[in-house]
């Protein structure tokens, strides 16, 4: 029977101790660890794979060869944006693990509120400074967001084209590739119906996997987008809690004090009052 009891007692410790480590996940920060990963993934590899899409297309479809010199064309503005790509993928995986450690010390620090957890000014500060930091990534992937539709738009035009010279026949349809600033005005890169290159283009596997791709890269950043607003109302609600506790722990410290002075009071007038008596 005391076996029994002992092993109760510990079942009874496991079960506790798994339920305090459960109560010092901060699910919020985690769930937003989670969906910004997943954003930032979502849109670092399908932009990564559908930039490489569209540089076999407009050499493959639409004739245009990389400059010989250095010079700005399309293809080196594609190499640049592989090379942001992955330094968003990097600072943004290093990022998530630092709010995501903040949400665990801030976790703590309100589950301790009224023990011997102490709220410093710098935990504060640093609260304060993640919340303008995330809000300004938040308005730059919203940028993000807003530029990676117009490659959705470009190829959904390529793709309505295509469409349209189906379902038509003896249509003149052209897609002519400067109206989107791909190349300078003064070249001629155009793709018509009539032509071989559109029909190949329209059937060919690499249309639609990089329209598809870029509409993933968008989603992507959407998700990036999500995430940043639900780490400002986390960081928000973590920074307010925090500061109330700080201004809790300080009533809490003059209110001892005072009732210690109290004490003092009175115990030093009983002693007054036993020598007078005495």
């Amino acid at each position: 029977m005391e076996e029994n009891m002992e092993e109760g007692q510990t079942q009874k410790g496991c079960s506790e101790c798994c339920l305090k480590c459960l109560s010092g996940i901060p699910y919020a920060s985690l769930i937003a660890t989670i969906l910004l990963y997943a954003g930032v993934a979502l849109f670092c590899g399908c932009g990564h794979e559908a930039l490489s899409g569209t540089v076999t297309i407009l050499q493959t479809y639409f004739d245009v060869v990389r400059s010989p010199v250095d010079a700005l064309d399309v293809f080196t503005m594609i190499d640049i944006f592989k090379y942001v790509i992955y330094g968003v993928a990097a600072a943004f995986f290093v990022y998530g693990i630092l709010l995501m450690v903040e949400g665990f010390f801030t976790t703590g620090a309100i589950r301790d509120l009224y023990g011997d957890f102490k709220i410093t000014t710098c935990g504060r500060c640093v609260s304060a400074w993640f919340i303008m930091l995330t809000y300004i990534f938040m308005l730059a992937w919203l940028g993000v967001t807003a530029f990676s539709s117009l490659p959705v738009f470009m190829y959904f035009n390529i793709w309505n084209t295509c469409q349209n010279a189906t379902l038509v026949e003896s249509s003149n349809l052209c897609f002519d590739l400067r109206q989107f600033g791909i190349v300078s005005i003064g070249e001629e890169k155009r793709l018509c119906t009539a032509s071989e290159n559109f029909i190949k283009l329209c059937e060919s596997n690499e249309l639609d996997l990089t329209f598809h791709l870029f509409v993933c890269a968008l989603a992507g950043a959407g998700a990036a987008v999500i995430a940043m607003v639900h780490y400002l109302m986390v960081l928000s609600a973590n920074w307010a809690y925090v500061k109330d506790a700080c201004r809790m722990q300080k009533y809490e410290d003059i209110k001892s004090k005072e009732e210690q002075e109290l004490h003092d009071i009175h115990s030093t007038r009983s002693k007054e009052r036993l020598n007078a008596y005495t």
